[in-house]
């Protein structure tokens, strides 16, 4: 047994103002209280701590199988859980995609083996995803798929996604859209505006993440089927879920912790590092004020990371010729607070942290709602943040093959500083 003693809790809806004793045994939260000490019990002291549901990314790419150099299963798990995360949602754009059962089946296997984050796969929509034809749903859902998407691309045509939508309302697993219509946006390397002006670099519009979420939304309102938008970069197309939403519709949507810390400028300020490169490129400084708004109005159900690992030869090349993509499950949630303290808590901390644990926890299928919440009986994943530690990003004591990351070096404030799977607490590899 081990007791958490004297946490300041937040149960998933709710920071509580006392201070909490927690009692973990086999693996589920058996007592939250004041609880008597005694020799039997393993006990840590959190005072000034804060003890928060096992923190769930709904959106992460491990690159298993297929692409092992950059990430495997077993490295992204523990890369999650030594970042705070106890479940992590995997990308299917591996090499073979997830694309039927035997698949999901192995994402599954291998993430148990892992004992480390929970990791749960998503499917194709479509066989392959070559945008073609529609993969088995039913049957991946059976399996354990927890969303259904073609990341990396958006699905092909308005057809097959009123056609995934239609049957995601039977599998009770949401799709997911990669909101981009490429005919604005191929070939594109940075936002189209500052950085585009400045760079001559193709830049890519606002439209195109905006025209592929007004297509979801018109499909969502003629089929009542729930569809996910994730990594939303833009001010006009929040606006757009925001009001669709206030219309009723199941619609919800997600944003990275480097859209909320990162603008265009960082991209023109290190003369075109390419670890800042990323799908959706950093907007300008607008859309970033623009996407705290939409968490303060309640327009945001989920905090990412979109986490994108590539091997560092594959990244330290001219910044057009390099692959999209960052690199942060260790050091997004201090990413994320260490912004949110330098903006002057523009949210509430308790809107913050919901964005991490019960509001992910609501988007996956029903087997999976016990996750994101502090309450008696329920299984023992917790995160403990600690908002006055400051450390300083060091890829190379990283969990996580990749350090394609454009925060290292750099000293953040507001760190997990403790994961606990299923009541056991994650330890990192010595390096």
């Amino acid at each position: 047994m081990i007791l958490l003693k004297g946490a300041t809790l937040f149960d998933g809806e709710k920071l509580h103002d006392d201070p909490r004793d927690i009692l973990i045994s086999d693996g589920r939260i058996r007592e939250i209280g004041k609880i008597q000490e005694t020799e039997d019990i393993e006990t840590i002291d959190l005072r000034g701590k804060i003890a928060c549901p096992g923190f769930i990314d709904i959106h992460v790419h491990f690159r298993e199988p297929g692409f092992e150099w950059r990430e495997d299963i077993t490295t992204g798990a523990r890369s999650a859980a030594a970042g705070g995360y106890s479940t992590v949602v995997t990308m299917p754009n591996t090499e073979p995609p997830v694309d039927n059962p035997s698949m999901v089946e192995f994402a599954l296997w291998k993430g148990q083996r892992s004992c480390a984050a929970r990791v749960l796969p998503a499917g194709c929509v479509t066989h392959g995803r070559a945008g073609k034809f529609m993969a088995e749903l039913g049957k991946m859902a059976d399996a354990g798929a927890v969303f259904f998407t073609d990341d990396g691309s958006p699905i092909a045509t308005s057809g097959l996604v009123r056609t995934a939508l239609l049957y995601s309302i039977d599998t009770g697993v949401r799709i997911m859209e990669h909101p981009e219509e490429t005919s604005l946006t191929e070939g594109g390397q940075v936002n189209e505006g500052l950085a585009s002006s400045v760079s001559g670099l193709k830049g890519m519009p606002a439209s195109g993440e905006y025209i592929d979420i007004a297509r979801g939304i018109a499909l969502c309102r003629e089929t009542s089927a729930p569809i996910h938008f994730t990594h939303v970069s833009t001010a006009m197309a929040m606006e757009a879920i925001q009001k669709a939403k206030l219309e009723g519709l199941p619609v919800t949507c997600d944003v990275t912790a480097h859209h909320l810390s990162l603008d265009e400028n960082h991209i023109l300020v290190s003369r075109f590092d390419s670890t800042y490169k990323v799908n959706p490129p950093l907007r300008s400084r607008s859309d970033v004020s623009s996407l705290w708004q939409a968490i303060a109005n309640g327009t945001v159900d989920a905090i990412i990371t979109d986490h994108a690992p590539w091997h560092l030869d594959e990244k330290d090349v001219p910044f057009q010729e390099a692959p999209f993509g960052i690199a942060s499950l260790e050091c997004s949630v201090a990413v994320v607070l260490d912004t949110w303290l330098k903006l002057g808590r523009p949210v509430s901390l308790e809107s913050l942290l919901k964005l991490f644990t019960s509001s992910p926890a609501s988007l996956l299928p029903e087997q999976w709602q016990g996750l994101g919440r502090i309450k008696e009986d329920s299984i023992a994943d917790i995160t403990i943040l600690d908002l006055d530690e400051s450390r300083i990003v060091d890829t190379g004591n990283w969990e996580s093959k990749a350090a394609n990351c454009p925060w290292n070096g750099e000293m953040l404030s507001g760190w997990p500083v403790a994961t606990f799977l299923n009541g056991i607490p994650f330890k990192r590899e010595e390096n």
